[in-house]
This record gives C-alpha cells, sequence and structure tokens, in this order.
C-alpha cells in the first residue's frame, strides 16, 4: 500500500545511478511511493543498456525540470568498429559488417576530431523523438523509417582512453550539449570511417554541476525508507545557487 502523504511534502532533486535496464519510470514509481507524493518527475531519460546519472525532481523541484535537462552532459563509453546496429548500439540487430584490418590509431583520432566542435546529428530511430506525435522508437519497432529532422549539437571536449585495433574496440569520455545522442555520435564516426561501428557501453556521469559521486545506487533507492530519502534530497535554494557558478568539464 502507499504510505499516506507527508504533511508537508519534500522538494528537491535525487540523483540516481542507473542500472542496466533500470529506466526513469521505475526511478519515478519508487519515489512516489517511498515519499508518499504524486509530484515526482525526471529530467531525461538513458537508454536501456545505459548507466548513470538519472535526476528525478521531487515536489516544488519540478518546476526546474526544463532548465535541468538543458544542461550539459559528460558520458563515458566504448564503441565497436566494423559493426553497425538498427539501433546504433549493442541492443539492437546488426545490419551491417565491414572489416577493420586498415584501421589505424592515427585515423580513429581524426575521426574524433573531425566531430570536436558544432555539427548536425540526425536522432536514431530507436529514441524518444516524435514524428507526428509519436515517439520514433514505437515506428522502429513496426519496421518503419522515417525522416528526421538534424538538431546542431556540440561536442565541448573528448578524450580517447583506449584504441584496441584488434578487438576493434574505443574507449571515450564526451562533454556535449543536450540532445546529444552518443549511440549517434559513434555510428558517426564509424560512417566517417568507412567500417561502421555502434555504442557497447554508455555511462553518464555528470549533468550540469551533479556528478555521478553525489547519486544514490538502486539497491539503496530500493530498500530505502521515507526519511532516508527525503535526506538526499538536494535542495532547490542549492541548485538555484549554482546559476551563477558555471559547471567545470
Amino acid at each position: 500500500m502507499t504510505p499516506p502523504a507527508l504533511p508537508d511534502p519534500p522538494s528537491g532533486v535525487l540523483l540516481v545511478d542507473k542500472d542496466p535496464g533500470f529506466t526513469s519510470h521505475n526511478a519515478v514509481a519508487l519515489c512516489r511511493r517511498i515519499l508518499g507524493t504524486k509530484k515526482v518527475g525526471h529530467c531525461g531519460t538513458l537508454d536501456p543498456m545505459a548507466t548513470g546519472m538519472l535526476i528525478v525532481v521531487v515536489g516544488k523541484a519540478t518546476r526546474l525540470q526544463d532548465r535541468l535537462m538543458c544542461e550539459d552532459k559528460v558520458y563515458t563509453a566504448t564503441m565497436k568498429l566494423g559493426i553497425e546496429t538498427n539501433s546504433q548500439d549493442a541492443d539492437g540487430e546488426v545490419v551491417a559488417e565491414r572489416p577493420t584490418d586498415a584501421l589505424t590509431e592515427e585515423a580513429v583520432r581524426r575521426a574524433f576530431q573531425h566531430f570536436h566542435t558544432e555539427f548536425d546529428q540526425v536522432p536514431p530511430m530507436y529514441s524518444a523523438v516524435k514524428i507526428n506525435g509519436v515517439p520514433c522508437y514505437k515506428l522502429a519497432r513496426k519496421g518503419q523509417e522515417v525522416e528526421r529532422k538534424a538538431r546542431r549539437v556540440r561536442v565541448l571536449d573528448y578524450s580517447i582512453s583506449r584504441i584496441d585495433l584488434e578487438r576493434a574496440e574505443v574507449d571515450f569520455c564526451v562533454h556535449c550539449t543536450k540532445g546529444f545522442y552518443v549511440r549517434t555520435y559513434a555510428h558517426d564516426i564509424g560512417r566517417f570511417l568507412g567500417c561502421g561501428a555502434h555504442l557497447t557501453a554508455l555511462r553518464r556521469v555528470r549533468s550540469g554541476h551533479f556528478d555521478i559521486s553525489q547519486a544514490v545506487d538502486v539497491p539503496t533507492l530500493k530498500t530505502a525508507g521515507r526519511e532516508e530519502l527525503a535526506a538526499r534530497l538536494i535542495p532547490i535554494d542549492q541548485i538555484l545557487a549554482h546559476d551563477a557558478d558555471p559547471p567545470q568539464p
């Protein structure tokens, strides 16, 4: 049973370290049940296979939802070269395979550098972008391909931590603007290299001023009591105070 509402429903932001398969809907439903309030939302979803920062807003903090969604984000990821999938990640079906024998580290670094500024990015079919009110992923599941408008996005910074040509894998970190699809970033880099690529791992480690070290993990969230969870909320005034203090990359 849902516990009775608190006399003064809590407000603030809860940072959740998402597990694979755990969704924003799961996080919102849990918080509603534990805190006894219906006024709970989230600030952007993560792909099913992805992990890391999921921002949940509670009570009066739901007014900050749009603002928090617009902030820059930082991801760590792994891409597999030579294989393309229909979802641009490891959850999709393989649609193309090409050899990677001729690739060099220099070519890989040059490809990343090519996408290091502003550029147009077309959202993937397996995304929440809506076409005539219907999310693209619902059309994709029916085997439909529709035209999506390109969005202007920006890579503010990036780094490559591993290039393994034998395994055809690259580990990287990317600091990007809102609306950026890391899956499509990997896909486009693969196309630039001429071999194709898809994402095999993705973790959001920062969103605006929030760092993953501040987040509560899913096992703790599932067993938390009302007082414990309320104590983990970041107060609204603390969030607003960051407005004059730009986040570090």
